[in-house]
């Protein structure tokens, strides 16, 4: 890899007017560290007659991430975990064999004007784990390390930065940090053996030199570039181990590809567990 590769987001309607920023997987880069998959959404206002309800829907092989920076979504699964997301936490849903998920306004935003903002987040589970028993882990706001770099507001979200180790525990080596710099603050990039950054709300200067905002920097292994702002800033770094090459397919990551047609061949019979209360579903689209 050089230096640095820049990516730059496609735009993607998952419909209602609720667009998203998709980042990876990209046709030059699959993967960073175990993220498979990387979409930034909003900040995007609703009112009482947005649908912006995302139904129930299946995963297999992978964890998915879900961090708000503004708003508020209620999260209900196929394993009886129902918990409502806000900004700051970490929510970490492990699809393992198998899960159904959906994601909706809360009931008491429904009738108000509101505002959506955050990152969906997919990692890739070692080979090992991909059939392990589904789970869901929410990490609240308070029990996320913060810690100030050159100035720089960080917050170790997964994995290990500067001394400080995040509560919420990966299936593979992970780094995840919501960086939040003032004008003149300055960091330098934590290694791990693949990085990425992605300015959430503009650009910032990496070892002088300028990133757009809203793509992706992948950095070369090894390299420490500071990070800095001339203007308030957030960014969202991650990175960690690589886990081999996946397939990626609709909501379904695995190490065989006959693993996702079994996935897909499940959820068109209806044989993934449903999610108690539910009744709606995303049906499968055209192979």
């Amino acid at each position: 890899m050089s230096e640095r590769t820049t990516l730059t987001p496609r735009v993607h309607d998952l419909g209602g007017g609720f667009t998203v920023r998709r980042a990876l997987p990209a046709a030059g880069l699959r993967s960073v560290g175990p993220f498979v998959f990387f979409d930034h959404f909003g900040p995007v206002d609703a009112g009482p007659d947005s649908q912006h309800d995302v139904r129930p829907h299946p995963h297999i092989g992978l964890a998915t991430v879900t961090y708000l920076y503004e708003g508020a979504m209620m999260h209900r699964d196929s394993t009886g975990a129902v918990q409502r997301i806000e900004p700051g936490a970490v929510n970490w849903m492990t699809a393992g064999r198998g899960i159904v998920h959906s994601e909706r306004t809360p009931d008491n935003l429904r009738a108000r004007a509101r505002r959506s903002h955050g990152l969906q987040i997919w990692l890739a589970l070692p080979a090992g784990l991909e059939e392990t028993e589904p789970a869901f882990a929410h990490t609240a706001a308070e029990a996320i390390p913060q810690l100030e770099v050159g100035g720089a507001q960080l917050r170790v979200l997964v994995g290990e930065a500067f001394g400080v180790v995040s509560p919420v525990q990966a299936a593979s080596p992970t780094l995840f940090i919501d960086a939040l710099l003032a004008p003149g603050d300055a960091f330098p990039v934590p290694l791990a053996t693949e990085r990425a950054l992605y300015g959430v709300d503009g650009g910032f200067l990496l070892d002088g030199e300028p990133v757009a905002p809203q793509t992706l920097v992948v950095l070369a292994e090894g390299v420490e570039p500071l990070v800095s702002a001339e203007a308030g800033v957030r960014i969202a770094l991650v990175g960690g181990e690589p886990l081999g090459p996946r397939f990626v397919w609709w909501n379904f990551v695995s190490s065989r590809k006959e693993r996702i047609d079994q996935a897909a061949d499940d959820w068109a019979a209806g044989r993934f567990a449903p999610v108690p209360g539910e009744t709606e579903f995303i049906p499968l689209p055209p192979r």
